[in-house]
């Protein structure tokens, strides 16, 4: 048994079917009486829904959440929540919502932070988590997305609702499930490992790999989606808690400074990345492969993408392949802690593989 630090992060989580109509309940646990729903424009309809369960203590919905967490949204949305005299925040959906709730917690007074209760519809898992990733304009104009952790922005309420992930396309389902193993996939290999994460990643693991076959067979599957949705859950606590590596920072390179869609290009990335890594993580990635059932990790994630209909190149996502040699710069300059060496020549060959969509060796 190897020495290891535990932090364990204050949050309420509650988990079942039906559960979104305690949403009020726990607005008023809280304390607070004059909350702000959050949705994207696409997910306006679910909003409405929950903002009628809030009755009384919803004062509006704001429908313009955008991927990556761009700050003039965030601006946007902190102004209405001023003039609403907002005292918490209800994120209704996915990632991108998600990352506008945790924002207005970021950037509101301390003395009048905006608390959050998150209600999430996808499998990113990023409800769980400390961190915030936010995009604006680098030096040179173009949008830089950068990271930060800190426990203001963790949610304080977490509910789970089975029911509501019932209708999310097969498609989005196979890419959030895997956005969200990738986060179980880096815990294993982190600075930061211990033994009650780790047991945490490989239950998060097994729970979403055995759940998207039978989502793929039928998307109504309770089961299915019970199982998808506690994985979630259990690979965000694990992002939450321990330290990413190189393939949390190749889809923060490719989304924050070329746009790519965020759940999609953790799909394309991870078989990359976790074969990148694999020589130099050999027990972590060994853990992978018997989660999943399968004995090669890498070639495991990659199959169960494009098994079950994901994409699984950069280039079906729209990446231009002039573009390779300036992620790979990108994504070489800033140190951050990894399993293997970060060479330039080698990462600009696992986003060139990853472009084509070439299976790992």
């Amino acid at each position: 048994m190897q020495p290891f630090v535990y932090n364990a992060l204050p949050a309420r989580v509650i988990f079942g079917w039906g559960t979104v109509s305690k949403v009020a309940d726990e607005v008023k646990r809280l304390g607070c009486s004059r909350a702000l729903v959050l949705t994207t424009p696409r997910q306006v309809e679910a909003g409405e829904k929950v903002k009628a369960d809030l009755g009384e203590l919803a004062v509006g919905i704001y429908s313009n959440a955008t991927m990556h967490t761009p700050m003039h949204v965030t601006q946007e949305a902190l102004a209405k929540a001023k003039e609403l005299n907002v005292d918490c925040c209800v994120s209704v959906g996915g990632g991108s919502t998600i990352g506008l709730g945790k924002a207005l917690a970021l950037h509101s007074p301390d003395a009048a932070k905006i608390k959050n209760v998150v209600i999430p519809t996808t499998y990113a898992g990023s409800e769980a988590t400390p961190i915030i990733g936010q995009t604006e304009n680098g030096k040179d104009g173009k949008p830089l997305k950068t990271t930060q952790k800190t426990t203001k922005v963790l949610p304080e309420v977490i509910i789970y609702d089975v029911d509501l992930t019932l209708s999310l396309p097969p498609q989005m389902t196979i890419t959030s499930g895997l956005n969200a193993i990738a986060h179980a996939v880096e815990a294993l290999w982190a600075v930061e490992a211990n033994p009650i994460i780790s047991n945490l990643a490989i239950q998060g693991i097994e729970a979403i790999g055995r759940s998207l076959p039978l989502i793929k067979a039928d998307p109504q599957s309770r089961d299915g989606r019970a199982d998808a949705l506690f994985g979630a859950w259990a690979c965000g606590t694990c992002l939450g808690a321990v330290g990413m590596s190189l393939h949390h920072k190749l889809c923060h390179t490719l989304g924050g400074s070329f746009d790519m869609p965020h759940a999609e290009t953790h799909t394309v990335i991870l078989p990359h990345a976790v074969a990148y890594n694999a020589p130099y993580a050999q027990d972590a990635v060994a853990r992978v492969a018997n989660a999943l059932g399968v004995s090669n990790a890498a070639q495991g994630l990659f199959d169960l993408a494009k098994d079950n209909g994901a994409p699984y190149s950069l280039k079906a996502l729209g990446f231009k392949e002039e573009d390779l040699e300036k992620a790979a710069d990108i994504a070489a300059k800033a140190p951050y802690p990894n399993p293997a060496p970060l060479e330039k020549a080698k990462l600009l060959q696992l986003l060139t593989d990853a472009f084509h969509g070439t299976r790992p060796e």
